[in-house]
């Protein structure tokens, strides 16, 4: 039993530690892929509350479009470099065995440098600090959890807020003598603006005691489809990007895959997965128009967890493999505007870096 409660434990770790956001200029927000695991037949012996505290870091500066790497920019020194920090705040409060429900609150502390944005020659550098969009959502399990230790099913609803700032500002430097403030990138701005519904579909098997697979599906339904922010860095849009509707920042959807495998060896638990973290080009409900950068990252996603009796300590480390900026709505207007086949490019991290801990009270 208590080896069976380690790797429940673990399956809840890396659901809850999995707020979906991709790597780099593809802004993916850090809103999604929160599940809360419990085992039926302990809810008696277990505390009703959860709280998980993630915090994830990376570096974006490889440019792709589409598969192709833009291996000059980086030798050159043109290349985009985004530094993004975020801190998931995650309680959660078992209703009973069948129900849970959690808040996500992200505090988000973000950077980018580049040389386009400003005056062309040298770098500087934007910041974008705040509260992200926080997202409440609804679990229930499909079976009953005191009947089926070894595998079950769980359904989550939520809703997604527009409590982060879109519209957040700093200084660009035109020249020696001319600073300009305007929103900063969309990679970096602390939320979409829209009001979004997520829905989660979340599995589990124990082959054994040391040995368990897992999957975990997620959907945000983003029906507005933009949210007003300009993208001309405090300038005046161009009449190229006004035709093509790219002046104004769009809010996406998004979705993420995940499925892996848990090795359970005493207090330790080791972990092997694939996730797919994806920024459609299409919207389900809504429009699709507006500036984004739609792509996804396909990538191989280590990771390791050491559990004490309430508390567990982990940390996971996705490694990109395959990265693909795909052609945006604006992309496609420009291609039938012009004659000429347009694709832009995003800046990619080669990994990112999530470590946080998990305690029960």
């Amino acid at each position: 039993m208590k080896q069976l409660s380690i790797l429940l434990s673990v399956f809840f770790i890396l659901c809850i530690s999995n707020n979906v956001r991709a790597q780099g200029c593809v802004a993916i927000r850090s809103t999604g892929g929160i599940c809360t695991m419990d085992h039926g037949s302990e809810t008696d012996t277990l505390s009703k509350w959860e709280f998980n505290a993630n915090n994830r870091y990376f570096k974006s500066f490889r440019h792709f479009v589409g598969t192709k790497e833009q291996k000059q920019r980086v030798a050159l020194g043109t290349e985009v470099i985004n530094h993004a920090y975020t801190l998931d705040l995650t309680p959660t409060y078992h209703l009973n065995k069948w129900w849970s429900f959690s808040i996500d609150v992200p505090v988000i502390a973000n950077s980018r440098s580049s040389l386009y944005e400003h005056d062309g020659k040298h770098r500087f550098t934007t910041h974008a600090f705040g509260l992200g969009d926080v997202r409440l959502t609804a679990y229930r399990w499909v079976l009953d959890p005191a009947k089926m230790p070894k595998g079950n099913i769980q359904f989550g609803l939520g809703i997604k807020l527009p409590t982060g700032d879109y519209k957040y500002q700093d200084i660009f430097h035109k020249n020696d003598s001319t600073l300009v403030l305007g929103p900063v990138d969309q990679s970096i701005q602390l939320g979409d603006g829209g009001t979004g519904f997520s829905t989660e579909l979340n599995a589990y098997y124990n082959f054994s005691k040391s040995f368990s697979v897992y999957s975990n599906l997620y959907y945000l339904v983003s029906p507005r489809e933009q949210n007003g922010t300009l993208t001309s860095r405090g300038g005046t849009p161009s009449a190229a990007s006004i035709k093509n509707g790219s002046f104004v920042m769009s809010v996406p959807d998004q979705y993420m895959i995940r499925a892996g495998a848990n090795f359970t060896a005493k207090d330790f638990i080791f972990s092997l997965g694939f996730r797919d973290e994806c920024l459609p080009v299409h919207d389900l409900i809504g429009g699709s128009k507006g500036f984004r950068r739609p792509g996804y990252i396909l990538s191989a996603e280590p990771g390791v967890t050491y559990t004490f009796k309430k508390i567990s300590v982990y940390a996971f480390v996705p490694v990109a493999f395959e990265r693909n900026r795909t052609q945006s709505v604006a992309d496609k207007i420009q291609t039938q505007l012009t004659g000429t086949y347009t694709q832009g490019d995003a800046a990619f991290a080669d990994y990112t870096i999530n470590v946080g801990f998990t305690t029960r009270f």
